[in-house]
């Protein structure tokens, strides 16, 4: 009758190690995927709440803007808060555009919000425009 734990042959611990061996390898491989997959989704969330921040920063910087109760041409600048971004709102009046039905349409804002910042070691820049009638707010 054989025992369960009789000692291995020579051949047998042999083996045993390269198994051991070959499941080490094959479980680092698996966790450096692992550990890559993790990394590029951190990086990819980090950019979505960047990306996501700047466009609510933008939109309002537009809302506000677009709430003026009389728009003037011309081009402003200031610091968004504590940081080192900087928002440039530029008021355009549109001279020349025409409906559908070829009728000009008078005292037509074009409105552009531009954001700049400092970030990865470059300067980056997004934007965001819209149109408005002049007397909009005005009875």
């Amino acid at each position: 009758m054989n025992h369960p734990f009789q000692p291995a042959t020579k051949g047998q611990r042999g083996f045993l190690l390269l198994e051991v061996i070959l499941a080490l390898a094959v479980f680092s491989a698996a966790a450096t995927g692992f550990t890559v997959a993790l990394h590029r989704m951190a990086s990819s969330a980090s950019l979505a709440q960047s990306e996501l921040r700047i466009t609510r920063i933008l939109n309002s910087a537009l809302d506000e803007t677009l709430s003026l109760p009389v728009l003037e041409e011309g081009t402003t600048s200031a610091p968004v808060g504590k940081s080192d971004m900087e928002m440039a709102t530029d008021i355009r009046l549109l001279e020349g555009l025409e409906n559908e039905d070829g009728e000009v349409l008078q005292e037509m804002y074009l409105i552009t919000v531009t954001a700049r910042w400092f970030e990865s070691g470059a300067w980056k820049e997004r934007s965001a425009e819209t149109w408005r009638y002049g007397r909009m707010y005005q009875p």
